[in-house]
């Protein structure tokens, strides 16, 4: 038997003639050539796919100029890419010194404005309370004042008209006489002098 044969081939076993064993094949023509067209585009595709590159040489190593040279070049740019670094960072750098003074300038200036505002207030909370303060203690001192004289009235006007003692002398002479008139009340003395003319007939 052949191994290319289709596998949806039927195959049915049929008996012993003259001692050998009889195949019946039954082939299905469609199927047959539906493989057979398979098998050919299955072909072709094989034909049609690329050879595979062949690989590439080995390089040569290179002489020891080339080496050399391009040490020179690697140390040369990373020199280069280092100095880049170095002037960005020292840029940063100074940026930020600059910023953070900045920001201590404003800070200072936030923290001297709210001194300055407290201060105020409270100068001014002092003097609204001494203001205050000094007319409460000025109201109490005027009202003892006055007591004190509606005391002191009242007293000597009693001392006068109930206690004080009279001493007077006069001198009476032919135009006129003269009177002086001595009041003691407590610890001082009213003294009244008065000259009074006489008239003169004629």
């Amino acid at each position: 038997m052949n191994n290319d044969v289709a596998p949806d081939f039927l195959l049915a076993s049929g008996g012993w003639k003259d001692g050998h064993l009889c195949e019946i094949i039954v082939e299905d023509t469609e199927e047959t050539t539906l493989w057979k067209k398979v098998e050919k585009e299955k072909k072709k595709a094989k034909a049609k796919a690329p050879e595979p590159p062949p690989p590439k040489p080995k390089p040569k190593p290179p002489p020891n100029k080339v080496v050399a040279a391009t040490k020179i070049q690697a140390w040369w740019r990373g020199t280069l890419v280092r100095r880049t670094l170095l002037h960005a960072a020292l840029r940063a750098w100074i940026i930020q010194c600059w910023w953070r003074q900045t920001l201590a300038r404003l800070l200072t200036k936030k923290r001297r404005a709210a001194l300055d505002t407290y201060a105020r207030q409270t100068w001014a909370a002092s003097r609204l309370q001494a203001w205050v303060r000094m007319w409460r203690i000025r109201r109490r001192y005027c009202r003892l004042l006055n007591a004190v004289r509606i005391i002191q009235v009242t007293w000597r006007w009693h001392n006068c008209h109930t206690r004080g003692p009279f001493r007077g002398s006069y001198e009476l002479t032919a135009t006129h006489l003269r009177l002086q008139l001595d009041i003691f009340l407590g610890s001082q003395i009213c003294r009244i002098t008065d000259c009074i003319p006489f008239p003169i007939k004629n």
